[in-house]
């Protein structure tokens, strides 16, 4: 007895354009309203007329990777409590050890699957709802 979890605003910043629609067709698939960014500060810039429930966030960026708009993002107590979920092609300790030290609430590893990103999304948007 699957309940959907309700429809979030979802920000996916990946400087691939194959990960940022592959991500925008699943969420959309889960119900989910969708704004995509391709790198760290087309993200910072989106984050605040957006406003997302949740991020998910490529580590590997050009200019800005993602840990530092990760960190950026955590430092505004506007969105302090914006869960953000690192992408990585690489699934080492080291970076999701990393991520965490920035702020991030939880780790996917790239390719992901429909089913994956939705966990993810069920996961975190129950935790949000409980807070809020």
């Amino acid at each position: 007895m699957n309940t959907p979890a309700a429809s979030l605003k979802v920000l996916v910043i990946d400087d691939s354009n194959t990960i940022r629609r592959s991500a925008e067709i699943f969420l959309k698939q889960g119900g989910h309203e969708v704004m995509l960014a391709e790198d760290g500060f087309d993200a910072l810039a989106k984050v605040n007329d957006y406003q997302p429930h949740l991020i998910f966030c490529d580590i590997l960026m050009p200019r800005l990777d993602g840990y530092q708009t990760c960190a950026i993002i955590k430092r505004n107590p506007k969105f302090a409590q914006v869960p953000i979920v690192m992408l990585s092609s690489k699934d080492g300790v080291f970076d999701k050890a990393r991520g965490r030290m920035v702020g991030a609430q939880d780790y996917l590893t790239k390719p992901f699957t429909k089913d994956q990103l939705l966990l993810a999304v069920g996961q975190i948007g129950s935790i949000e709802q409980g807070s809020a």
